[in-house]
């Protein structure tokens, strides 16, 4: 792979607007199913801090650098302490210690249901704990507005008027 910016390089092919939708969907869900595995595999050792170049990371995963690179795009959100994924190349050193919380509800609000319901995940967190972090992040997305103010009722703005002779001249 180049030394050119190697997540640039992921992201003109994984989300390249113009291609044929056929292929940018056999070419994701080849993706989901590779990063399904590594998954798998980190979620095993949650504890462990996996590091090293990405090319190393790649090849202990048995993917190429342009795969690891998304995967490491994917994930970073997540990690303790992020990665330089913007200026990386294959020879960068990279770390994948996650924060198990955070990376559950990464996944629960990317709809990756297919990652979060991992067995390995049964063995880092009850089931009462996967409830409570799966509906933290649900909520977290949800917009909750206040009371409706009527016509009649005293401004907002504590003027002393009625909404509709004050601020609400104006809505």
């Amino acid at each position: 792979m180049s030394e050119k910016k190697i997540l640039e390089q992921w992201r003109d092919v994984a989300y390249d607007e113009s291609a044929d939708k056929g292929k940018l969907q056999k070419f994701w869900a080849t993706y989901f199913n590779i990063e399904k595995g590594i998954y798998e595999q980190l979620l095993e050792n949650p504890d462990e801090v996996v590091t090293g170049t990405v090319k190393e990371l790649a090849e202990k995963y048995k993917q190429d650098v342009f795969t690891m690179t998304g995967f490491l795009d994917g994930i970073n959100d997540s990690l303790k302490e992020a990665n330089p994924i913007e200026e990386m190349t294959e020879d960068t050193v990279v770390n994948l210690g996650f924060d198990k919380e955070k990376l559950y509800k990464n996944m629960v609000d990317a709809r990756a249901d297919w990652l979060y319901n991992l067995p390995q995940w049964d063995k880092i967190f009850d089931e009462a704990t996967k409830k409570r972090l799966y509906l933290e992040q649900k909520k977290s997305g949800t917009i909750v507005k206040g009371p409706k103010i009527g016509r009649n009722d005293p401004c907002p703005c504590g003027s002393g008027k009625k909404y509709k002779k004050c601020c609400g001249r104006n809505a």
